[in-house]
This record gives structure tokens, C-alpha cells and sequence, in this order.
């Protein structure tokens, strides 16, 4: 049987870990005056899930960066 360590990365998101990206994803949303089905909020969301995923847990890092992708900083 092989017996292989799932990195970190590759882990299943939490509910606890969607709902901070949801929080994140709204912020961006309520910044940028985004509409629900705009694109931007499609690429939003994917930086903030790889971000996540990268290792980034904190609601205001996680913002900053969306923002600093997004040329806002």
C-alpha cells in the first residue's frame, strides 16, 4: 500500500476556512463594487482560495493582497 503524506496544500478546505474567504471575497466585493456574477469576483475568489492554500489564514492579509492583485495599494 503506499502510504503518501498529503501536503498541507492539497488538504480539504474547512467550512471555518470557506466561510474566512467568504468574509474576504465580500470585502473585496463591498470595495470594488462588484455584482455578484461580475468575473472579477470569479478572480477574486481564486486568489483568495491560493492564497489561502499558500498558507495565508489571516482576514486583513488575505484583503490587502486581494487589493494589492487588484491594484487598489
Amino acid at each position: 500500500m503506499n502510504e503518501r503524506k498529503i501536503a498541507d496544500r492539497d488538504q480539504a478546505m474547512t467550512s471555518e476556512d470557506l466561510a474566512l474567504c467568504a468574509q474576504v471575497l465580500e470585502a473585496v466585493k463591498a470595495e470594488f463594487q462588484l455584482s455578484d456574477n461580475d468575473e472579477e469576483m470569479s478572480r477574486s475568489a481564486a486568489i483568495i482560495i491560493e492564497l489561502y492554500r499558500q498558507g495565508i489564514r489571516n482576514f486583513d492579509q488575505l484583503k490587502i493582497l486581494v487589493f494589492a492583485a487588484r491594484g487598489k495599494i
